[in-house]
């Protein structure tokens, strides 16, 4: 993909559920520092079990890794708990966004810094970067979480993400029950974060377009495999991926699995 080493590497990884439902089938990807890599694909094809397969998420929800591992910053972080990557330098943003309704838009964003031992000084800078990158929450910082709009949430959520000092994020659906152009404002402040503070993203995202737009390199999940990878220019401009995501073949939706461009990865066979 890339000749910078890997900041994160998921290697070979395969995840069941309830000991029986096999999900993830040897999915490999990479994240380079600094870059934004977006993990595409329809419902239900691994997105959000990989993102999770990475935060340690999986327990809670009776998953296990059976096969393959995770590298973050070059050490194996799949047997750790999800706080103790937070302190790491890797959050990651749930899908839904779940911020605590009751709890005003700046308690939510100082929850996020619940694992820093850090000065009031200090704290209130983390704040005031938040509140530089999302204006929106400055606006309603005194109003409770759960009455404030789908796309205030998912800043919110971005926000207190941010409060743990990552320098890496893992971003599931941002753009999901959101207006087109607070999900535009969304991943432009996304971008700003990427360029001007280093922080990496994966994202997980069926808005195929947008995220190519934002992205510098894409994986295509379909029924928890990697069937299609590429810098997210090239991905863009393929017109398998086109007629996947936008439906316009005559013959129906198509399976990669039946496409010429479709390259079984040598790694599922070992």
């Amino acid at each position: 993909m890339t000749t910078a080493a890997p900041y994160l590497s998921v290697n070979n990884v395969e995840v069941i559920y309830d000991h029986v439902i096999l999900v993830l089938k040897g999915v490999s990807l990479q994240v380079p520092q600094g870059k934004i890599v977006a993990l595409l694909g329809a419902n239900g094809a691994g997105k959000s079990t990989t993102l999770k397969t990475i935060s340690t998420l999986l327990r809670g929800e009776r998953g296990d890794v059976t096969k393959g591992e995770v590298q973050f910053k070059g050490e194996r972080i799949d047997q750790l708990t999800p706080n103790e990557l937070v302190r790491r330098g890797l959050s990651q943003v749930m899908e839904g966004r779940h911020c605590f309704g009751h709890l005003t838009i700046e308690e939510n964003l100082l929850t996020g810094a619940y694992t820093r031992s850090t000065s009031r000084s200090e704290l209130k800078a983390s704040l005031e970067k938040v509140y530089h990158y999302f204006p929106r929450l400055r606006e309603r910082r005194s109003s409770q979480a759960g009455y404030t709009s789908g796309g205030e949430q998912q800043m919110c959520a971005i926000g207190r993400a941010l409060m743990a000092k990552p320098s890496m994020i893992l971003l599931d659906e941002p753009s999901m029950g959101i207006a087109p152009q607070i999900v535009e404002e969304i991943f432009g402040i996304v971008k700003d974060l990427n360029s001007k503070e280093n922080v990496s993203f994966l994202l997980a995202e069926q808005n195929t377009s947008i995220a190519l737009r934002y992205a510098d390199f894409g994986y295509i999940l379909e029924n928890g495999r990697v069937v299609m990878e590429g810098a997210a220019a090239d991905l863009s401009c393929n017109e398998d991926v086109k007629e996947f995501y936008l439906g316009v073949s005559g013959a129906g939706r198509k399976s990669f699995r039946d496409m010429k461009f479709y390259r079984r990865r040598k790694r599922w066979l070992a």
